[in-house]
C-alpha cells in the first residue's frame, strides 16, 4: 500500500484530487479470484464495469478468465476493438440502433447477451440478421435482490421457450444475481427450470452467478458454470463490509488535500461529489475511510468540495495535508474520473487512461 511520501510526491507531479491505482495489490486481487473460480471449477468472467481498464482486463485474461462481462454496448465495443472476442453483456438491449451495433459486434466475436422480458427478445433476432450469425442469449432471473430479471420459474420458463422458438437466437441458459442469503433460493429456481425445460428437449448450457460477495460462497449454486465479479479487482469500503476484503486488499484509493480548516472541528476537501459516490452501501457512516486520519469522517459534499469532520480525531490534518481516502464504492469512482495513477509499492508508474469511461449508451 502506497505510503503517505509517495501521496505527497503524487500530489506534486499529478495534482490532487486523483485516483491512484497499486497494480501490486491488484495482481494479488486478480489471483485470488482466480484460485477461488479454478478450486470450484466455475469459470471466471469478470465484470469490467470496475475497471473499464483493456490493461486490466488483460491482466485478468492471462491470469486464467474465460471472458469478460460489459453492461454496455459502449464497453463491449472498446473491449472488442482492444482484442476481446468472449463477451457477455447482461443488460437489456432495446432499439434498432442498439440491434445494429450488436449485430456487427456478433458479426466479428463471440457474444452473448441476457433479457428478461419479451419486448426484448423480440427484437434481439434483428441483431443476429445483421450478424449472419446465431445469438446466444441468457434468461435473466431475480431471485430476491428485486432489480432487473424474471421473478418466477414459470417466466423463465416461457421466456427460454421464447428465445429457443425465434429465428437466429439459441437459448443458452440463465443468469443470476443472487442476493448473499438467497442462494438456496437461486437452487431451487435453477432446478425448476431445469427440469421443465428438460421436458421440451432443451438443456442448460451456461448457469451465470454474479457480485464479488458471492465470491465467498462458491460451489454453493452446484450447477453455476461461470462467475462475474468486478468490484473484486480493486476493492472498496462496501467490500470490507461484507466481509470479502480487508484494508490492504484495496487496490485504488482516492487522493485528495484539505484545502480548508474553518473550524477546529471540520476541514473541507479539494474532491467532492464528482469523485466520491453518495453511495453508502450497507448503511456504511460517511462516504469514505481515512487511511491516515481513520476517526475522520467524509460527512456530506458539494461536487467540488467533501465536508470533513473531525470531531472525534485526536490528529487533525492541516491544509495542505493529502490524505488518502478508501471510497464506498469504486466502480462509480472510475467511471467518473478521466485516468488512473499507477504506482507499485513506493514506485510511480505513471498515468493510464481509462478506456471505457462514461460509456452509457
Amino acid at each position: 500500500m502506497p505510503n503517505h511520501k509517495l501521496a505527497n510526491r503524487i500530489s506534486l507531479e499529478f495534482g490532487t484530487p486523483a485516483v491512484v491505482v497499486d497494480l501490486d495489490v491488484v495482481e494479488r486481487n486478480i489471483a485470488r479470484v482466480q484460485a477461488l473460480c479454478d478450486k470450484h471449477g466455475v469459470a471466471n468472467r469478470p465484470h469490467i464495469k470496475t475497471h473499464k481498464s483493456l490493461m486490466i482486463a488483460s491482466l485478468q485474461r492471462e491470469a486464467g478468465a474465460s471472458g469478460i462481462t460489459c453492461q454496455k454496448l459502449g464497453e463491449a465495443e472498446i473491449m472488442a476493438a482492444g482484442g476481446f472476442d468472449d463477451i457477455l453483456i447482461t443488460y437489456n438491449l432495446l432499439g434498432s440502433e442498439k440491434m445494429g451495433r450488436l449485430g456487427a459486434l456478433r458479426r466479428n466475436i463471440d457474444i452473448a447477451v441476457t433479457a428478461d422480458n419479451p419486448v426484448v427478445v423480440s427484437q434481439l433476432p434483428d441483431a443476429a440478421r445483421i450478424a449472419g450469425r446465431d445469438l446466444s442469449v441468457l434468461v435473466e432471473c431475480d431471485t430476491g435482490r428485486k432489480r432487473a430479471g424474471v421473478e418466477t420459474p414459470a417466466e423463465a420458463i416461457a421466456l427460454a421457450l421464447d428465445i429457443a422458438s425465434r429465428p437466429g437466437l439459441r437459448f443458452a441458459g440463465l443468469m443470476f444475481y443472487a442476493p448473499e442469503d438467497g442462494l438456496a433460493a437461486t437452487t431451487r429456481f435453477h432446478d425448476e427450470v431445469a427440469a421443465a425445460l428438460k421436458s421440451h428437449g432443451i438443456g442448460i448450457e451456461r448457469v451465470s452467478t454474479g457480485g464479488t460477495p458471492n465470491l465467498l460462497s462458491l460451489g454453493t449454486i452446484a450447477s453455476a458454470t461461470e462467475h462475474r465479479a468486478g468490484t473484486c479487482v480493486f476493492n472498496d469500503r462496501m467490500m470490507m463490509a461484507a466481509g470479502f476484503a480487508k484494508l490492504e486488499d484495496c487496490a485504488a484509493m482516492i487522493y485528495t488535500t484539505v484545502v480548508s480548516r474553518a473550524a477546529h472541528d471540520r476541514g473541507i476537501l479539494d474532491a467532492g461529489s464528482k469523485i466520491f459516490t453518495s453511495d453508502t452501501g450497507r448503511a456504511l457512516d460517511g462516504y469514505g475511510h481515512f487511511l491516515d486520519h481513520p476517526e475522520a469522517r467524509l460527512a456530506n459534499f458539494a461536487e467540488e468540495h467533501g465536508f470533513l469532520d473531525l470531531s472525534r480525531c485526536n490528529d487533525r490534518p492541516a491544509i495542505g495535508d493529502v490524505v488518502r481516502v478508501v471510497p464506498n464504492h469504486i466502480c462509480v469512482v472510475v467511471n467518473v474520473v478521466g485516468e488512473m495513477i499507477l504506482v507499485r509499492s513506493d514506485e510511480i508508474i505513471g498515468r493510464h487512461t481509462i478506456d471505457a469511461r462514461a460509456q452509457s449508451i
